[in-house]
């Protein structure tokens, strides 16, 4: 059999040419370039605001910030900015930098007041920023329980408190608020938790007790367990006052987020992350005063006491399942009203004025003791 000819050979009389290196760019002309697009980008974001104060006008003399803000078209921006997204920034780049435009262009009336469990340096701060931005002002309080007490006495314009984490799920004293609270949840965001071990000295065997949440504490479990199963593990309020009080002492570590460390001085004992799960997430709530019109793409969050009778749960579900709504999650807690009777926490796809929604409420009636609706607020964006 003859051999195969080769691809690559030469036909006669005809002589290859190398290809030509693709030129390389001049760096000033490239650089020259970079400054007239910020120029550019300057200019609209200045107009971006000048605009945004026209829109403050045209809603009148309103009390406060708090009267400006729209959660539901901050959203719809943000979707926008994911939908026309070709790279080859990424989403979650971009979704960044339009929070902060919109935080900083809101701010110009007035900055938004948000409370959330301090000290500095937690995650539910960096949950404020963001799902708000720089631009708005955070009050870090002592506990959920303050959080909750601010925005119900109007020192705070919202609140943001943590829900439920991926992997050691719901956190009870933001439900059990909830019972007994007036206010209504406006929105929500995820935040990715890192959790580092962090010490004044950065040496492990200094170590002698280590100060956390209780809730970081198990996410970190297993990690611990195998490397320091000897330590003393004292539980705090906060990781950020775990990493307070670590800064005191060379033998003392705390568990928290990279940001606590730079606020108090520490160093990281472990470069990488020791949770246990490496998608470890957290889900947060903002809590306001008031339901805010849907967004396109929203959640309804609610709470249902059920009367004490077979098949009670089936009734409470089954109108959701007959409008064709989805239920994201449930949960039950007591209901601190009568012993043995509990409330349910349901989450559900859509928002509280569309008609399915308010169809499947209507005839959920006649079969719960009592319906809270808790909020409808805009699906966190990606």
């Amino acid at each position: 059999m003859a051999p195969k000819k080769s691809a690559n050979r030469t036909r006669p009389g005809k002589v290859e040419v190398p290809a030509a290196k693709p030129a390389r760019p001049d760096l000033a002309q490239v650089r020259e370039r970079i400054d007239a697009i910020d120029r550019q980008i300057q200019a609209l974001i200045a107009e971006r605001a000048q605009y945004a104060l026209q829109v403050g006008k045209a809603k009148g003399k309103l009390a406060a910030a708090v009267d400006y803000y729209r959660p539901e078209r901050e959203a719809q921006v943000l979707r926008m900015v994911v939908d026309r997204n070709e790279g080859p920034l990424s989403d979650e780049v971009l979704v960044h930098v339009f929070r902060e435009i919109m935080s900083a262009c809101l701010a110009q009336q007035e900055p938004l007041k948000i409370g959330y469990l301090g000290p500095e340096g937690t995650f539910s701060q960096q949950a404020v920023l963001k799902h708000f931005g720089r631009s708005a002002h955070g009050l870090p309080l002592a506990s959920i329980e303050e959080v909750f007490q601010e925005v119900e006495n109007g020192n705070a314009d919202f609140g943001v408190v943590p829900v439920e984490n991926s992997g050691q799920g719901t956190i009870q004293v933001t439900l059990d608020m909830f019972l007994t609270s007036s206010l209504k949840i406006c929105g929500e965001t995820e935040l990715r938790v890192h959790q580092f071990l962090l010490s004044r000295s950065g040496r492990i065997e200094d170590i002698e007790r280590i100060y956390a949440h209780p809730q970081s504490f198990a996410q970190t479990a297993g990690w611990l367990r195998a490397n320091l199963p000897k330590v003393e593990k004292i539980p705090v309020s906060s990781n950020a006052e775990g990493a307070r009080r670590a800064r005191n002492a060379d033998d003392a570590a705390a568990i928290a987020g990279e940001s606590a460390g730079h606020v108090y001085g520490l160093k990281k004992v472990i470069t990488r992350p020791i949770q246990d799960d490496a998608d470890n997430t957290t889900r947060f709530l903002v809590i306001g005063r008031q339901i805010f019109p849907a967004s396109g793409h929203d959640r309804t969050s609610v709470l249902v006491f059920i009367r004490d009778k077979p098949g009670a749960l089936f009734d409470v579900l089954s109108p959701f399942a007959r409008h064709g709504i989805s239920m994201n999650r449930i949960e039950s807690r007591p209901s601190h009203q009568a012993k043995w009777e509990y409330g349910f926490f349901i989450d559900l796809a859509g928002h509280v004025e569309e008609p399915a929604m308010k169809a499947a409420l209507a005839e959920l009636e006649g079969h719960s003791a009592q319906i809270k609706v808790l909020g409808s607020y805009p699906v966190a964006v990606p």
